[in-house]
């Protein structure tokens, strides 16, 4: 089977970004949901109840791969196995005091534009391609991130004189992405770059901190 030649997609873990894998073949598509919650309270004299925002969860990310060994006759999962790695909980995080490890934090990113940052919270393999002895050599991995807070300086309440929040840039974020991620819309990185007086939207470096204000 043909590998693909253009712009790989890889993901990898924040604090180690030497454990990463790049995909063999990049997705053809990719989903994103996210679960509201409403709690359902009975209201006396009433045949229906009423209904309260009771918070949104994270956001999911889910991207199905195709890893293929045909050319060489070996083992396919030997070629996503450190993505399984990855997803393995990061000791070097442990609570001193309950003794619990954090899981770790990973970034799935193709391009420029698209980037994910979560933790891994299912790997799902399906095999569909074997050798007469049984070794399987195709194979579809799904895998699923439920995003992560981006981490955000404070700020002194009594100097506000609106409403707003800030964004640390990590790597390879883009304007248009942080803008589909506060806003729902990537056509809003133009109310960010203005905001911030960006004098290149195109240029962000890690690191560096914009500030977000309601749209008008």
């Amino acid at each position: 089977m043909a590998e693909f030649k253009g712009q790989k997609a890889e993901i990898f873990r924040l604090n180690d970004p030497g454990k990463r894998i790049a995909c063999q073949f990049n997705p053809k598509d990719f989903s994103i949901s996210k679960k509201i919650n409403w709690v359902s309270r009975t209201v006396k004299g009433k045949t229906t109840a009423e209904m309260e925002f009771g918070g949104g969860e994270a956001q999911d990310f889910t991207v199905k791969l195709l890893f293929d060994s045909t050319d060489t006759g070996q083992d396919v999962r030997n070629a996503f196995k450190a993505l399984l790695q990855m997803a393995e909980i990061d000791e070097t995080k442990k609570n001193q005091s309950t003794r619990k490890s954090e899981p770790p934090e990973c970034k799935f990113q193709w391009g420029s534009f698209l980037s994910f940052t979560g933790v891994i919270t299912d790997v799902a393999q399906q095999f569909i391609l074997f050798k007469a002895d049984g070794t399987p050599l195709r194979a579809w991995v799904t895998v699923t991130f439920s995003e992560t807070a981006t981490k955000k300086k404070g700020q002194n309440p009594t100097t506000r004189t609106e409403p707003r929040k800030v964004w640390v840039v990590h790597e390879g974020e883009t304007l248009a992405w942080i803008a589909y991620q506060e806003y729902g819309d990537p056509g809003q990185w133009r109310h960010i770059a203005e905001t911030n007086n960006l004098d290149n939207p195109m240029e962000l470096n890690p690191g560096q901190v914009l500030k977000l204000v309601p749209l008008p």
